[in-house]
């Protein structure tokens, strides 16, 4: 599964849409969900957190580790996807659709990468 091109990157391995006026959505890429290997836990922010770009906001636990989920941006979180609280194996299966974590009213100027940069990223690791 290639990255999309519409969405921008964070070296943590998150994407964030930028496609609604205002307010991104933000997962973890297919990068970082097969470097995970099967998520069991997905800990997110709660609907009115003021979230700061590269600050931690959460944790998602794999069989093989637990990761820190941190800010791609600033902004208040606006909507947590609960779906993936009860079944956090769908970060594996769709990480780019249903797989999404939360949403968040940004604030601010972005610093993300587009695709090109993260793929190169994701050529290195």
């Amino acid at each position: 599964m290639s990255n999309p091109e519409n969405l921008g990157y964070t070296e943590e391995h998150e994407w964030v849409d930028l496609g609604d006026a205002g307010t991104a959505t933000v997962g973890i890429t297919v990068y970082a969900a097969e470097a995970l290997g099967d998520v069991v836990f997905v800990q997110l922010p709660e609907v009115g957190d003021k979230l700061v770009a590269g600050d931690t906001c959460g944790e998602i636990e794999s069989t093989k580790s637990v990761s820190d989920l941190y800010a791609p941006v600033n902004g208040e979180v606006v909507a947590v996807n609960e779906a993936v609280v009860d079944d956090p194996g769908v970060v594996n299966t769709d990480p780019f659709g249903e797989g999404w974590l939360f949403k968040v009213a940004v604030e601010g100027d972005t610093d993300l990468l587009d695709v090109a940069a993260y793929n190169a990223l994701t050529k290195e690791d």
